[in-house]
């Protein structure tokens, strides 16, 4: 079988999707970052902080179980193959029979879904007042339609990358946020939010990938065809995150629904503590994987397995060490950050040192959250969805026994345990099961050695940790304004573990400076 090897062009889309996906994430986390401070600074941890987080859970549900986060890693194989033969009719063709199935259950699902609303709410907020549960039933109703425009959307974003076009699917989600932040300024409250994010997803998630997509050709049309060989291809792969119960989603429901069993404001303190966790982990993970993906699943369809192996082993490395730096920062400035994004008008200093404690817990998990994507890709690339699929469902199903466990024994920081715990095994077991796969699939042996590398992770967390956390405790205690001590953490912070990785002679850090320089010599 013919491979694919390493080209100039194969590194510039690598390098441009980067980049896109690169800036994109730099104005997505400034506009989230306001996004986060509006939501915290209006909402707070008071009763409609509960409200707001506890009212994505359902519409959530809908997107996950018609897999709608995956819809690029799903169709753009489908739509790659096609475009690798020169066959743009056929690309078409197959666009608008996916769109045509996906159209009609959602539409059914949501309305579904919206008569069930206020019958299901036990399952969500167990703890929550009656006159709490029908607020979040009407908030849910306004929410569940946008899951229509997200899905739809995805798979037209999807269709947009498969031509490595990522410009209009980075700049969907900005728009999005957009539409949250000014829904909340315009109503000033919960209900505001909720519509700013119906709006948002109209105009981002589905309105800017399809102008995009328009231009380029693209015809949205319905195409009934159930017996059609792309659509059953489709549902195969797809079905296994359908029907899959992953941690990966279930960790967040799972959070909020032993949250609604500590007090009034757990839920919100949870999310909150999610919200900062969030900022590495979709950063560095998400691009990370966006910007690999295409590469990779054009290596396994040339049979290049031994080079697509070593892409996403080389990309998993460096991730794991970006998420124990962003760990480290994360442990040592929580307090800071906490108070920079909730402030103090709407938040007690129980619930702020609370979410302080959740985030510290939850950064224990951070590195296998940012590499967990990639591993995922390695799959799906492969047409293999039912292995990431199958591993968390059976550790969401631990989870059922494990959150609840925790939470009785520890409360709060019991329940940010088990998140942290839960995707650090799934994270290990995809990266078992991807090596056996590679293998099987005739890759080529050698270069892992990932024992060692974990090992010296930890060693490097410990040895730029312990005195991070000094230098962080004595900048507290200086008296300085919130947003100049943690700058100076993360400073002296990055400065340690920077130090320290260089003596342990980590090369994935070495790659990081190098792009960084060339970076800074093209500006």
């Amino acid at each position: 079988m013919r491979t694919l090897q390493p080209t100039q062009s194969t590194g510039r889309s690598i390098a441009v999707a980067s980049a896109i996906w690169g800036a994109s994430l730099v104005l997505s986390r400034v506009i989230g970052l306001v996004r986060d401070l509006v939501v915290g600074r209006t909402l707070g941890t008071s009763g409609d902080g509960d409200l707001w987080q506890a009212a994505f859970t359902i519409p959530d549900f809908l997107n996950y179980l018609l897999a709608g986060g995956a819809l690029t890693v799903v169709y753009l194989p489908i739509a790659a193959r096609y475009l690798a033969q020169g066959d743009e009719a056929g690309a078409q063709r197959s666009f608008q029979r996916v769109g045509t199935l996906l159209f009609s259950l959602l539409v059914s699902a949501t309305a579904l879904l919206w008569y069930a609303a206020p019958h299901v709410l036990d399952l969500v907020a167990p703890g929550m007042a009656p006159e709490r549960q029908a607020q979040l039933a009407a908030l849910v109703r306004i929410l569940l339609p946008a899951q229509i425009f997200h899905v739809l959307g995805g798979l037209v974003s999807a269709w947009l990358q498969a031509r490595d076009r990522h410009a209009a699917p980075a700049l969907a989600p900005l728009v999005y946020t957009l539409g949250i932040i000014a829904g909340g300024l315009w109503g000033g409250d919960v209900q505001g939010f909720c519509w700013g994010a119906l709006v948002g997803s109209v105009l981002g998630p589905f309105l800017v990938p399809v102008l995009a997509a328009q231009r380029l050709g693209l015809r949205l049309r319905l195409d009934f065809a159930p017996r059609d060989a792309d659509l059953r291809a489709y549902l195969v792969r797809s079905l296994p995150i359908m029907i899959g119960f992953s941690i990966v989603v279930a960790d967040e429901w799972f959070q909020r629904r032993e949250g609604a069993l500590l007090y009034v404001g757990a839920i919100a303190v949870l999310g909150y503590a999610r919200t900062l966790l969030r900022v590495p982990m979709g950063a560095f993970g998400f691009v990370a994987g966006v910007a690999t993906y295409p590469v990779v699943a054009r290596h396994v369809a040339t049979g290049a397995h031994t080079e697509a192996r070593a892409l996403v082993r080389r990309a998993t490395r460096t991730m794991l060490l970006v998420g124990v730096y962003s760990a480290l920062v994360l442990w040592c400035a929580a307090p800071q950050a906490v108070n920079v994004l909730v402030g103090t008008t709407r938040t007690t200093p129980e619930h702020a040192a609370a979410i302080a404690s959740a985030v510290r817990v939850g950064a224990l998990g951070l590195a296998a959250w940012t590499a967990q994507p990639l591993l995922s890709r390695g799959f799906y690339a492969m047409g293999r969805t039912w292995p990431p699929a199958l591993l968390g469902t059976l550790i969401a199903l631990a989870g059922l026994r494990l959150y609840p466990y925790l939470r009785e024994l520890y409360g709060l920081e019991g329940i940010a345990a088990a998140g942290a715990l839960s995707i650090s095994v799934y994270a290990a077991g995809l990266h078992v099961w991807l090596e056996r796969e590679w293998l099987r699939r005739g890759a080529q042996r050698g270069g892992d050695g990932m024992p060692l590398f974990l090992g010296k992770l930890v060693l490097v967390a410990l040895a730029a940790g312990v005195p991070a956390a000094a230098v962080a405790q004595w900048l507290e205690g200086l008296g300085l304004p919130t947003l100049m001590t943690l700058g100076c953490i993360g400073l002296s912070t990055t400065i340690l573990f920077a130090l320290v990785a260089k003596l342990l002679r980590f090369t994935e850090l070495d790659a990081i400076w190098q792009a960084l320089g060339r970076r800074l010599r093209r500006s």
